[in-house]
């Protein structure tokens, strides 16, 4: 069954109706032409108003939508002669992320994300995209293997954040994320994230250190989820809606600050509403993108990933 988010539903509802009039006219042999051509502009005037008033959370909920297209998706539109890569050579294959080599629009890329499930059982499997630090150190095995080949990385972000279990912190999950980090930012090759869900934490930033960061028009980026935050400031994760005001987390506001660089378009009413349209927004982002970086040099690279990052905040020196 479709999930419709409640401020989704007299949109659904309206159309429901034109559809049922559609069928009615077929079925009836009746001119019910007018009817609908009213029902459509109704409904095309309802569609901009609930998107031009959208707050934060219910973007939020929006990012999280299960039929967004995840990284499997993405690659599976994007590559061709892929080859899907495995394991930190560490003994684990961490499910809840992914890597593809193949070839994107006449260049050979590597492609990293994180990867939700549609079924319990999927999810299960890649343990809802929050991975371990075994899917951040195999992230850090294979982008080391592309910057040898001098190949340009891609990776999508979409997860909760870091899996925050008491095994993962035993086997190291804060370093994982910090060596990424660090790692990622001595990258001698083109280096693009784009954040197509939620960015939550420090498991979206091991991904997140790139020349360039592109948001989809209803991801999220932040330091933490709303419901977390409700939890610490108010201990009442209801008030969550209120959190994520606060925490400035919309892909607007994102690009506003220069956590972003470029806000792609989504089809409206959102990805999940045409993933294939999504799909190819991004892609066109992203081929734009490298084409950009291409020209540089990798010193230059690696300069321009330093110095935006350093951009980033805010501070005042008050001097001695």
């Amino acid at each position: 069954m479709e999930l419709v988010l409640d401020f989704e539903r007299p949109l659904v509802e309206l159309r429901r109706r034109i559809d049922l009039l559609r069928q009615t006219e077929v079925a009836n042999s009746l001119d019910l032409g007018a009817s609908i051509r009213e029902l459509e502009r109704q409904a095309e005037a309802l569609q901009r108003q609930i998107l031009a008033n959208l707050s934060p959370w219910q973007r939020t909920l929006l990012s999280r939508h299960p039929a967004r297209p995840y990284t499997l998706d993405y690659a599976a539109d994007w590559l061709t002669d892929a080859d899907e890569l495995h394991g930190d050579r560490s003994g684990t294959d961490d499910q809840a992320i992914v890597a593809q080599m193949g070839t994107f629009r006449g260049r050979t890329i590597l492609l990293i994300g994180h990867q939700k499930g549609r079924t319990t059982k999927e999810n299960v499997q890649r343990n809802f995209g929050m991975a371990l630090p075994d899917g951040y150190r195999k992230a850090l095995r294979l982008m080391r293997l592309a910057e040898r080949f001098n190949l340009p990385i891609v990776t999508l972000i979409d997860t909760p954040g870091a899996y925050p279990g008491i095994d993962a912190e035993a086997r190291g999950q804060a370093e994982a994320i910090a060596r990424n980090i660090m790692e990622m930012a001595t990258l001698k090759v083109p280096v693009i994230c784009c954040v197509i869900g939620e960015g939550g934490s420090g498991g979206a930033l091991a991904l997140g250190v790139g020349n360039r960061v592109l948001m989809l028009e209803n991801a999220t980026y932040s330091v933490i989820s709303p419901e977390g935050c409700a939890a610490i400031l108010w201990h009442d994760r209801a008030e969550a809606p209120r959190a994520a005001e606060a925490l400035k987390l919309t892909a607007e506001d994102c690009l506003r600050f220069g956590v972003a660089d470029r806000l792609v378009d989504e089809p409206a009413g959102g990805a999940h509403r045409s993933p294939a349209e999504a799909i190819r927004s991004l892609g066109d982002a992203v081929a734009a993108a490298l084409d950009e970086l291409s020209a540089l040099t990798p010193e230059q690279l690696t300069a321009d990933r330093y110095d935006r990052f350093r951009k980033l905040g805010a501070f005042e020196d008050r001097g001695e």
